[in-house]
């Protein structure tokens, strides 16, 4: 009997099988590595399972409702993409800086999508194998910790009031789940420009009826100037980075229906900005279990706990002019966090066409930063501890209902009780003396999620969907306690900033057939009490919350603005056919703020950070002898600052790749990012100094599949 192998669509390398956006099982048979097809279920496919490998992910199945959402999904490019890059594919979908984890400070890298920029906090939410990935003390994301997971699909579902997913998801939610009861052991080693080096080596093995997989990951280079030729000083260098990662999975069988799922991971990831007093150290363990039972005859339920412990440290140098100078101003030498969470929900059985989903949830950040500033050469003068502890305890129902083949409803709603408690903020001289020390009142109240939408499939591939829905963010620790620094620019926290809600909705229309789809959405957001850094006076001089400020600086505190409306449209294309596969997306952003009081100056502006055009190109090709991909992507300009006097200009960057298969075990390796060598503009100084983001990169390297 013919053999396959079922296998999840990121993990086909450089293309996407026929179907493959909706697809939950595409499969390639290994003796025809060009026949691709798809199923729904298991029990549909003739080859019995004992000589099968497959691939699933642990969770209960996608849910009914998943037809009102736009769905995008990633491909990773194994062995050499990192999980940010490969994120970019997503038309829309952006980080606050376009720098990746190579080069950026580690708090610039929170992730968002429909223009809903405004600092570095995450507007939307990232979860593996239902786990808030979000770092609990600042709500950016780690994603140097991710580059050893095997994962099994990235999905994207845009739009707020995900009411099961939780709390924070603002702009949408990303899905990460991780591969299993798969047999299978590969290794890679890549070596790239600027002396860069990436390996990894993955283990996945079944051990009885369940399965354990280990896999790591480390990545170091000598890292590139991130200041543009022309502008750069004598305190300018090159910016290395060294980064690592472990993930541990084991699954195990409690009955037939029901298994056990632990994970635990580890990473540490250090970088250096390109001149002294700009390194970073960011480090962390996070474990989770997971009980998940899927009886489709009877009551579906899982139970989910889990930890995360981190650890972050950064320092702040002020270059003087010319650069030829720079000289120590802030020290966070320990800002420690702890995030835990739980998760329950049920579903009961009620039919084939009708759907409820009963849940609750329960997180809680704790956490503080520990920093020294008003420096005099190295030895500092005073001392700031600063920080406090946030719960949210929420409960949720959704149901979708089908009541005939091309029509589907959902709505569903969740109510949050949050409290943000034991906040501090203490300053002494080092000499002893106590300047300052503020114990904050206790806050708490409600707040609500909701969503409801519908699904008119009206034949022919046609689909058409709607949805409205309301969420909400509670600020992050970050934001609440800590201050920061960007060149001369210094920005104060807010203890008193309240969350932040968002009302919208969206209409939207998908068409597939014959491996070609495309699929289109109008949107509209209004995110009240946005939190910005807004702009209030400017250097030289003294400023609360952040000390001094030198010339040409600008002093900033976090606020809550009266709203960021966003409006636009996605869209998305793709085609697949036998070995090829074509893929493309646009998004348009309309984002301007309503603000008033401090932050009169910024009404009418558009979010710091924020572009009106995304757009991407993809092509790939997967034969019996080689694979090859390229990718072309677009960003418009945007601004630096909230006012928006300093402009990002617009970038066009090429990433290509190809391998070359030598007999069934290895496969020899090309790489390249950014191969047209175009200036990303990260960011731009108040005296108009520009750094990029990744400069052109090649990689080589081999791949051994045992």
């Amino acid at each position: 009997m013919k053999s396959a192998i079922l296998t999840a669509a990121p993990l086909l390398l450089f293309a996407a099988p026929a179907g493959a956006q909706s697809c939950e099982w595409p499969v390639r048979d290994p003796d025809d590595q060009a026949t691709y097809g798809c199923i729904r279920n298991l029990a549909e496919y003739p080859v019995p399972i004992d000589i099968m490998d497959i691939v699933v992910t642990g969770s209960l199945a996608a849910p009914k409702n998943e037809g009102s959402y736009a769905v995008s999904r990633a491909f990773l490019v194994e062995n050499t993409s990192r999980l940010e890059n490969a994120l970019s594919q997503v038309a829309g979908l952006q980080q606050f800086r376009r720098s990746d984890a190579r080069s950026a400070n580690p708090t610039s890298q929170g992730v968002t999508l429909r223009g809903l920029g405004g600092n570095a906090s995450s507007r939307a939410l990232l979860l593996l194998d239902d786990v808030p990935q979000a770092d609990p003390f600042g709500g950016w994301i780690s994603w140097p910790g991710y580059d050893a997971l095997q994962l099994a699909s990235i999905k994207v579902k845009r739009g707020a009031g995900q009411v099961a997913a939780g709390t924070g998801a603002l702009a949408g939610v990303i899905e990460l789940d991780s591969l299993q009861n798969m047999g299978r052991t590969k290794t890679a080693l890549h070596l790239g420009s600027r002396n860069s080096v990436n390996a990894n080596a993955k283990l996945l093995k079944k051990l009885g009826a369940g399965s354990i997989a280990i896999s790591g990951n480390f990545s170091r280079g000598d890292g590139f100037f991130p200041i543009r030729k022309g502008q750069r000083g004598a305190v300018d260098r090159a910016a290395p980075y060294e980064q690592g990662a472990i993930a541990i999975r084991a699954v195990a069988p409690l009955s037939a229906n029901t298994e056990l799922q632990a994970n635990m991971r580890a990473f540490t990831d250090e970088r250096d900005r390109g001149f002294d007093f700009s390194d970073n150290q960011n480090s962390g363990v996070d474990a989770s279990v997971r009980v998940v039972n899927r009886d489709a005859a009877a009551w579906q339920w899982s139970v989910l706990g889990y930890v995360q412990l981190r650890q972050f440290a950064n320092r702040f140098g002020a270059i003087g002019s010319g650069r030829n100078s720079v000289s120590l101003t802030l020290d966070q030498f320990s800002v420690p966090s702890t995030g835990l969470g739980a998760r329950a929900e049920i579903r009961p059985p009620l039919g084939e066409s009708t759907e409820l989903r009963i849940g609750g949830e329960w997180r809680r950040t704790v956490g503080e930063t520990n920093e020294n500033f008003f420096f005099t050469g190295l030895v500092p003068g005073r001392n700031r501890r600063a920080g406090g502890k946030s719960d949210t305890l929420g409960l949720f129902a959704e149901a979708s209902f089908e009541p005939s083949d091309q029509l589907a409803f959902t709505a569903g709603a969740r109510a949050d009780h949050w409290s943000i408690t034991d906040g501090f903020r203490k300053e002494v001289n080092i000499a002893g003396s106590v300047r300052s020390d503020d114990v904050f009142a206790d806050r708490s109240g409600w707040e609500g999620t909701g969503r409801a939408g519908a699904v008119w499939n009206a034949g022919d591939g046609v689909k058409i969907r709607s949805a409205a829905y309301l969420a909400w963010r509670l600020p992050t620790l970050n934001e609440l306690y800590r201050p920061f620094r960007v060149g001369a620019d210094a920005t104060a926290a807010n203890e008193l900033l309240a969350p932040e809600r968002l009302k919208g909705a969206e209409i939207g229309m998908d068409f597939e057939r014959a491996g070609f789809m495309i699929g289109g959405t109008l949107f509209t957001n209004r995110l009240d009490n946005a939190i910005a850094n807004v702009g209030l006076g400017n250097g030289p001089g003294n400023f609360p919350g952040v000390g001094f400020v030198g010339a040409g600086g600008v002093f900033r505190q976090r606020q809550n603005l009266d709203a960021i409306n966003s409006k636009g449209v996605e869209m998305e294309a793709s085609y697949a056919h036998r070995e090829f596969s074509l893929n493309a997306g646009y998004a348009y952003v309309d984002a301007t703020i309503k603000a008033r009081g401090s932050a009169a100056a910024l009404k009418g502006s558009r979010p710091a950070q924020v572009p009106k055009h995304f757009a991407n190109l993809g092509i790939g090709y997967d034969g019996q002898a080689a694979r090859a991909n390229f990718s072309v992507r677009y960003v418009s300009g945007q601004f630096e600052d909230d006012v928006n006097s300093r402009r990002l200009k617009g970038a066009v960057t090429l990433d290509a790749g190809i391998g070359v298969y030598i007999g069934k075990k290895i496969t020899l390796e090309l790489t390249g990012e950014n191969l047209f060598d175009a200036r990303v503009e990260a960011a731009i100084a108040s005296d108009g100094v520009i750094e990029r983001a990744m400069p052109r990169t090649v990689w080589a390297g081999i791949a051994v599949d045992f």
